[in-house]
């Protein structure tokens, strides 16, 4: 019996839709469903998605409305930094709320969360299932302008049993330390409390989910260039808060708008050659 079920959870929608379901979108779900196989696949929203790719994969979803996080929305701390001012500008506290969701959800649920940016390239080991909780490294990332680098553990692909200590303790943890920058109560908070709690959680290497990093050269191989081995990558995550948007430049020219089906089935890149036979 898996301490851990085979239900994939992901959150989208948390702010109005005003386009229609992107092709990524629909392959990270598409992806998960053929690779995985889940048990179940849930969708969490508050404002459902619409469009072609959405009606397509719809059918093999459980969907339920969320109600935002209301301790994030609207925090004043955001005004306190620039780094959350820079978030506030760039309507990223979406993913700020979501940081906290997928907790909540885990810990009743159990099972496995994935950012809606990743590929699923292989089936997940079955010796994971059988851990209390399962993060995997990311690079280290300083945490103030002046601080070190520290280690991180990037919350883009949890795994937990239901009710885990690690991921109580987190979250407890989150509420006491957001101060509205990015990855402070997130992805470094785990990494310190790995530290105090080593027995509570199974790490995993940076290659299994976070090859290409979050950085101009990560971004860039990700989606222009090419890197053709997958070996021990069970999934690709695109981080796509870092290009998405046409007008942001300071990581890729790349941007949503160019990834098409067209792109997809033609242009070899990382992500490409990957993601395309999962295309319809």
């Amino acid at each position: 019996m898996r301490k851990i079920p085979c239900h994939f959870h992901f959150i989208f929608g948390l702010k109005p839709q005003t386009s229609p379901f992107h092709i990524a979108h629909y392959l990270c779900l598409e992806s998960c469903r053929q690779v995985n196989q889940p048990e179940q696949m849930t969708v969490y929203y508050t404002h459902e998605p619409y469009g072609p790719w959405w009606e397509k994969i719809k059918p093999h979803l459980a969907l339920k409305q969320i109600e935002p996080e209301v301790f994030v929305a609207d925090n004043p701390v955001y005004s306190q930094t620039p780094e959350g001012q820079f978030i506030q500008q760039q309507q990223l506290v979406y993913a700020h709320q979501a940081d906290f969701l997928r907790l909540k959800i885990l810990l009743e649920h159990g099972g496995i969360y994935a950012d809606m940016d990743t590929l699923f390239l292989q089936l997940v080991p079955e010796n994971l299932y059988n851990q209390s909780f399962v993060l995997g490294a990311e690079d280290p990332v300083r945490s103030g302008e002046n601080e070190a680098c520290e280690d991180s553990l990037c919350n883009a692909f949890i795994m937990s049993e239901p009710a885990a200590a690690f991921g109580r303790q987190w979250l407890a943890n989150m509420y006491q330390v957001f101060d509205g920058t990015w990855s402070q109560h997130s992805c470094l908070e785990a990494g310190r409390l790995s530290k105090r709690m080593p027995e509570a959680i199974h790490i995993c290497p940076q290659r299994f989910f976070y090859r290409h990093r979050s950085t101009p050269e990560g971004v860039q191989t990700l989606l222009m260039g090419r890197d053709f081995d997958y070996t021990d990558m069970y999934s690709i995550h695109l981080w796509a808060h870092l290009w998405w948007d046409k007008q942001r430049r300071d990581f890729s020219s790349f941007h949503a708008g160019l990834l098409t089906e067209s792109f997809i089935r033609t242009v070899d890149t990382t992500y490409t050659v990957a993601a395309r036979r999962f295309l319809p």
